[in-house]
């Protein structure tokens, strides 16, 4: 099994390199881009055998403790 992790900026925070990346791909020609968050990716194998929602369990609480900051960013988890 897999775990992602996706962690964004929350919606009301400022997300500076976000807006940096929308103004660099205005200056590159790319039209219509009306907002970019950019955030981070973690991508954690498990071992064969694991038990789902426990891993489900465990990564959320690190996630939430560890992998993010709840104050200013969101985080999705998915188990595949």
């Amino acid at each position: 099994m897999k775990a992602k992790i996706i962690i964004t900026p929350k919606k009301a925070v400022l997300d500076p390199q976000g807006k940096t990346v929308e103004n660099a791909l205005a200056h590159m020609g790319y039209q219509g881009v009306v907002g970019v968050h950019v955030g981070k990716y973690v991508e954690i194998d498990l071992a064969p055998g694991t038990d789902r929602e426990t891993a489900r369990v465990a990564l959320n609480e690190a996630a939430h403790k560890f992998l993010s900051n709840p104050v200013i960013e969101d985080f999705r988890l998915e188990i595949e």
